[in-house]
């Protein structure tokens, strides 16, 4: 991929991004370097709002500091000695350590690309407090709180992940596209799809997470869809009351399905020429598919079966990506064909 901001923020980013780094990779060199740090200025806040701690206000307050200096209104970053030594991932650790640098090189931007990288992380951020104002720190301590309803989930999808599809269509449009998205109803409609191309991703990790997520006291899922079911939060817990749940989730999977296919929608909008970047959005958009069809097979509430898309599974979608482009509407057949197999 060759130098994207410096050698040490490179190494950040490669250790922290995992599967994410395959999509950098792939993407136009115009904008590759915007969307990595943003990435990793969105991994600090993740890693501060994820940590293992006693006190959902010191990490509020941490999370407010850091978007402070984020943002320029301040110098003074908090204390992250605490937060760091806490963290269980090396790569999350040395990011930890780091965060002055990352901060630092929104410097190497103009104007408009740290505006939008700004707004972006702010929203992020504001969706991990209200977060920790919900449901506190993840802490395994036995108590579940629960999202209320399925406008929260759809609030909170979009900030913590539908605020990066506009933030990727910003520098899509700012940097690589034409004078045609410039104004009008095209552009509503393409920064539209690009939210819930957002927002497909996050249901999907909400929708794979919820034994982790329920034993650190949250469940994203809709307590009043949950009661309606004759189920409570906790009911989650028990892996024997799939059969039950598996309406409701199906439904759930159903919604994470329609915004897979707005994202389709949203990749059919990019002229043909730009391979780079048809490629990095057909990669998500395949490993999500992947993954809903597999939810829909297994149970989900068995902790110890956690659903994730293989390497070996991974690397075949690299290459079927890879060779749909060569054809014009390759990619969009097969992202079609690979809905639901």
């Amino acid at each position: 991929m060759g130098g994207l901001i410096n050698n040490e923020i490179d190494a950040l980013l490669k250790d922290t991004s995992r599967s994410f780094f395959v999509t950098l990779e792939m993407l136009p060199k115009k904008i590759r370097r915007q969307v990595g740090l943003l990435y990793l200025l969105a991994r600090v806040a993740d890693t501060i709002a994820d940590t293992k701690t006693g006190s959902a206000e010191h990490l509020i307050q941490a999370l407010e500091q850091y978007d402070s200096v984020a943002q320029g209104s301040s110098n003074e970053l908090p204390d992250f000695s605490e937060i760091t030594a806490l963290q269980e991932h090396e790569g999350e650790a040395r990011l930890m350590q780091n965060v002055s640098k990352v901060v630092s090189a929104l410097d190497l931007f103009d104007e408009l690309d740290k505006k939008f990288m700004r707004e972006c992380l702010g929203i992020i951020i504001s969706g991990q407090t209200l977060d920790l104002k919900r449901f506190g720190p993840a802490n395994d301590t036995g108590s579940i709180s629960a999202l209320q309803t399925d406008q929260e989930l759809d609030d909170y999808a979009f900030r913590v992940a539908g605020s990066v599809g506009d933030f990727w269509t910003h520098m899509t449009c700012n940097h690589i596209l034409n004078s045609s998205f410039s104004s009008g109803e095209k552009r509503e409609k393409f920064f539209a799809l690009g939210v819930r191309f957002g927002k497909a991703l996050q249901m999907i990790n909400i929708l794979r997470d919820i034994p982790e997520d329920l034993r650190f006291g949250r469940c994203y899922i809709p307590i009043d869809f949950i009661q309606d079911k004759g189920l409570d939060s906790s009911d989650l817990l028990d892996m024997k009351n799939m059969e039950k749940f598996r309406p409701l989730y199906d439904r759930l999977l159903d919604i994470a399905d329609a915004h897979l296919d707005a994202a389709i929608e949203y990749i059919g909008m990019l002229p043909y020429s730009q391979f780079r970047l048809r490629a990095a959005c057909m990669l998500p958009v395949l490993i999500g598919q992947r993954t809903v069809s597999m939810l829909r097979e297994e149970n989900v509430l068995d902790s110890e079966n956690r659903v994730k898309v293989s390497r070996v599974e991974m690397k075949e979608l690299i290459g079927q990506t890879k060779r749909s482009l060569i054809l014009p509407g390759g990619g969009q057949r097969l992202m079609r064909s690979n809905r639901n197999l």
